[in-house]
């Protein structure tokens, strides 16, 4: 990957390359995982122990010293009553679940099962050598080819085994370092099998789901093949989601609702029934509920978004922002650790941070909360149904009461009972004709220079 994170660490459709077949083995219904870390063992280890905790083992190869090496590593952590053991790369994220089944159940009661795929360009791939029969009985590494033949043989090697438990515990130790890049090859557990006598599966599987990641081209090109299923998923079940829209796996979409081009899901994002998502909006882990509209170009992260609210286009709602049904909160507008109450508006060019707004209060433009005075963070109140005139700045903490009204450019600084009025601008005074001689006086002073 040329770089210093290990290669398990790096982002595909928002999570850790890793966690993908992680996911795949406990959704498929194994009991244990249990995952080998060799390269950068501590960060692995502590990204998987934050997204899996104790769902998963972590086991350590010392050395690498090729995949059966690996292999073997895991066998002491694995629990004394093991009699199933799946095998699967940890570079692999386009194996799902289903794939993962489909072997279990062509597996079933055999020895060993493998996945095979068939690619137009076997080149640097471990061939599935069959006899006349048709039947498996090796796998031969690339660099250890013996022939044009074998050469031509397009049916490859994947990576994803099963069998037993006791066979592996009786191969993995067998293991020999006796070919051309010195290390121990998973893969001779075939001939193992054959050699007892056991007759081994082959599983066809897609070729497009079976690559691995090696390098940061493969790792695009795998994340573009997942966002296309993403969305192909989510078409099925009943939502318009337009071309060019990047969906995490981790989101949720309900039927009815339409996502835009451009448009960026991540997280645990729920999209409601009936919402319109549109162009360019990056959303993480925001929950926006049914029929409500964000427009254009809207960022918000872990926020709420109430029925039939309206948000954007330019909104920027920052973490702990609440918007309670038909609330509108418009361009330019930026909201944080704030909650909107029902039907309540600030349309244009405002900030609105550490405050309680009430239900059918109006923010005008240009309105600031203003929240931190350099070492903590204050509040705002706003109760039900007041008006706070634009250009206005609340110095919290401060609570302007139910229905109160707060005049356009008005500095507030104490409370504001409720019904009342508060200004607090500079008297103005309009000076006579004066505009017209201080113009004729920089006129002179243009053309004297």
């Amino acid at each position: 990957m040329k770089s210093s994170l290990p290669k398990a660490l790096h982002r595909l459709a928002g999570r850790p390359l890793c966690h993908y077949p992680v996911q795949a083995a406990l959704d498929a219904g194994c009991s244990e995982v249990v995952v080998v870390v060799g390269h950068g063992k501590e960060q692995v280890q502590a990204s998987l122990e934050a997204a899996f905790g104790d769902r998963v083992r972590i086991a350590v190869q010392t050395e690498q010293l090729g995949t059966g090496d690996a292999a073997r590593a895991a066998l002491s952590s694995l629990s004394p009553d093991s009699d199933r053991l799946l095998i699967l790369n940890g570079d692999a994220p386009l194996v799902d679940a289903d794939h993962l089944r489909t072997l279990l159940t062509a597996g079933e009661g055999k020895q060993l099962a493998l996945a095979t795929c068939v690619l137009d360009e076997p080149t640097g791939y471990g061939r599935i050598l069959r006899n006349e029969a048709g039947a498996v009985v090796e796998i031969r590494e690339h660099k250890d080819l013996r022939s044009d033949a074998e050469r031509q043989v397009r049916e490859i090697n994947p990576g994803l085994y099963l069998g037993d438990t006791a066979f592996f515990r009786r191969a993995l130790p067998a293991l020999s370092a006796d070919n051309a890049q010195k290390e121990y090859y998973l893969t001779d557990v075939v001939q193992m099998a054959v050699a007892e006598g056991a007759p081994v599966a082959g599983v066809p599987l897609p070729s497009d789901v079976m690559e691995g990641v090696n390098d940061r081209e493969q790792l695009a090109s795998a994340e573009s093949s997942m966002v296309a299923s993403i969305a192909r998923r989510h078409r099925l079940a009943g939502v318009t989601v337009h071309a060019g829209a990047f969906i995490e796996p981790s989101v949720t979409i309900e039927a009815e609702a339409e996502i835009g081009s451009a448009v960026v899901l991540r997280g645990r994002t729920t999209i409601g029934a009936g919402a319109f998502v549109d162009v360019g909006c990056v959303l993480t882990d925001v929950t926006v509920a049914a029929g409500a509209r964000l427009k254009p170009y809207t960022v918000a992260e872990d926020a709420r978004v109430g029925e039939r609210a309206q948000v954007g286009p330019f909104s920027h709602l920052r973490p702990g922002s609440e918007l309670g049904e038909d609330v509108h909160v418009g361009n330019f507008v930026e909201t944080k650790k704030t909650r909107l109450g029902k039907g309540s508006k600030a349309n244009h060019l405002a900030y609105l941070g550490d405050g309680q707004v009430g239900e059918r209060v109006n923010v005008g433009a240009g309105v600031i909360f203003c929240n931190y005075d350099g070492i903590r963070k204050h509040v705002t109140t706003l109760e039900d149904d007041v008006f706070v005139g634009s250009d206005s700045q609340l110095v919290a903490p401060v609570t302007v009461g139910k229905g109160a009204y707060v005049g356009t450019g008005t500095t507030v600084t104490r409370d504001v009972p409720a019904g009342d009025l508060a200004i607090g601008r500079a008297k103005q005074e309009n000076k006579t004709g004066y505009a017209d001689r201080l113009r004729a006086r920089f006129k002179s002073e243009s053309e004297g220079k």
